[in-house]
């Protein structure tokens, strides 16, 4: 049994086995499913569940602290399966259990459990719950990172179980960061979350902070790695969330040219592109990378975080390249749309690398630039300058003025 303060329990799993999260994300640390149980005088809450290949291992953690007796309630913060997964399997086991969450989480739980007499709360911003002398209140954190999210805080003992918010895929058996080990593998596990997870979701972010600072706060009850306190990483994963999450400072737009080329076509086009953008924009960040070449996270950063973008795409066998399928695969979809965008491509034969590539640009809602920029095969001077003309324009087209 480990309590974590008065009342209030760690009913959660270790998984230090997982190594790929939701498909895309690689947790080289493992992972926890957190899950606690808030006591009071008159009530009991578990806040937050499990994944459901976990349920037996989880339901014994939760008869340690319960000793047989049956909770009233069952607070479910967010929907995604790693957390609900083992509901329906609770709900059995305790069929008077209600459940407290937000309007879009009860849409996902009665998908989840596929229960036709789901009893579901829906919680309102700022709603209490009274356990006997144990004070819940809820607070919806939509965007963080499902649309069904919301904070849970309990005021006694000043505690904010906040989903996923400020966790980390990281799993050590002490619990909390006070007895934390591996503090830098730790902080490097807290900020790839934070980029997978998080990343195209900033603005909401910030509007998290905001709701955590108008709570008084000692400890963070997330639902993945340990659990933060006050004066140890609480404060330190606070501001480096404030930090991540800050609009960019930049009086530059930033322009990235991303391209491959199998004989330097492709690249004399990108080349060339750069030029006109830059005429246009003198002091504009336009650089040229030959994704090839390049390490595929740092152009990812590069495209989700620019300004406008544009894509040399050559084709080979009727299709584009792997590595422009796969810089896009990782594009921001949240964040993309309207985003500016220009292609261009030298091919020998059919060029359908141009409109495969245009197909995926338009899924992501991007705006594509109207103009089409094709050469066959080597460029002459006039492509060349074409080319140019094709960069000062496209900047002109989206940075009038």
């Amino acid at each position: 049994m480990k309590q974590l303060a008065n009342g209030v329990f760690y009913a959660g799993v270790l998984n230090p086995n997982m190594r790929v999260f939701d498909v895309i994300m690689r947790t080289e640390y493992g992972t926890s499913y957190n899950s606690y149980i808030v006591r009071g005088s008159e009530k009991t809450a578990i806040i937050d569940a499990a994944h459901k290949s976990f349920t037996a291992l989880y339901e014994d953690g939760l008869e340690e602290v319960l000793g047989g007796a049956a909770p009233d309630y069952l607070i479910i913060n967010h929907t995604e399966p790693d957390h609900s997964g083992c509901v329906a399997d609770l709900l059995a086991r305790y069929p008077r259990m209600e459940l407290y969450c937000t309007r879009a989480a009860g849409v996902c739980l009665k998908n989840i459990t596929n229960l036709a007499d789901l009893r579901v709360h829906i919680i309102s911003d700022g709603e209490t719950l009274q356990l006997g002398g144990k004070t819940l209140s809820f607070h919806p954190a939509p965007f963080l990172h499902w649309p069904d999210t919301m904070f849970t805080y309990l005021k006694e003992e000043r505690l904010l179980f906040s989903c996923d918010f400020l966790g980390a895929h990281y799993c050590e058996p002490g619990i909390t960061d006070k007895h934390l080990v591996y503090t830098s593998a730790y902080k490097s596990a807290l900020k790839n979350y934070f980029d997978c997870i998080f990343g195209p979701f900033k603005p909401w972010v910030r509007k998290g902070l905001d709701i955590a600072a108008t709570l008084e706060i000692d400890a963070v009850c997330p639902s993945h790695g340990p659990v933060l306190t006050k004066g140890v990483l609480l404060e330190n994963a606070f501001e480096r969330y404030a930090e991540w999450c800050a609009p960019p400072k930049r009086e530059r737009p930033l322009i990235p040219i991303f391209y491959c080329t199998a004989y330097g076509n492709t690249a004399a086009l990108a080349a060339a592109v750069r030029r006109g953008i830059l005429s246009a924009r003198p002091d504009a960040e336009c650089e040229c990378y030959n994704l090839i070449e390049q390490d595929e996270e740092e152009m990812t950063a590069l495209l989700n975080g620019s300004d406008a973008f544009a894509i040399g795409c050559l084709t080979i066998n009727r299709d584009a390249v792997p590595p422009v399928y796969r810089l896009l695969a990782h594009a921001d979809a949240v964040n993309m749309p309207k985003r500016p965008a220009a292609l261009f491509a030298s091919f020998g034969w059919s060029g359908e690398g141009f409109a495969n590539t245009a197909a995926r640009l338009s899924s992501l809602k991007c705006s594509l630039f109207e103009k089409q920029l094709k050469v066959t095969l080597v460029p002459t001077e006039d492509d060349l300058k074409a080319a140019e003309a094709f960069g000062a324009e496209f900047y002109n087209t989206f940075f009038p003025g």
